[in-house]
């Protein structure tokens, strides 16, 4: 999964200590999030989302590689068969 927080953050003119002081979270969770090595609970996420202004789905995303993938695969599987 992957996210904007960085940059709707940075718009919003938020450090990251900001960030996680609003959130009641450690600065190092907002890194993690930041780089996708850790997917927030969806409380979290909720919340983040609501302090940023924006819907969660437009804060969070999934990579669309691994989404699409397996339809992909099943497609080439009948064009095969």
């Amino acid at each position: 999964m992957r996210n904007r927080i960085r940059s709707l953050r940075k718009e919003s003119g938020l450090r990251q200590e900001d960030l996680a002081k609003a959130l009641g979270v450690s600065r190092q969770t907002i890194i993690a999030v930041e780089n996708d090595k850790y997917n927030p609970t969806l409380e979290l996420a909720l919340k983040m989302a609501r302090l940023l202004q924006v819907p969660v789905e437009e804060l969070f995303f999934l990579d669309e590689q691994l989404f699409y993938e397996p339809a992909q695969q099943k497609r080439n599987r009948c064009k095969q068969g």
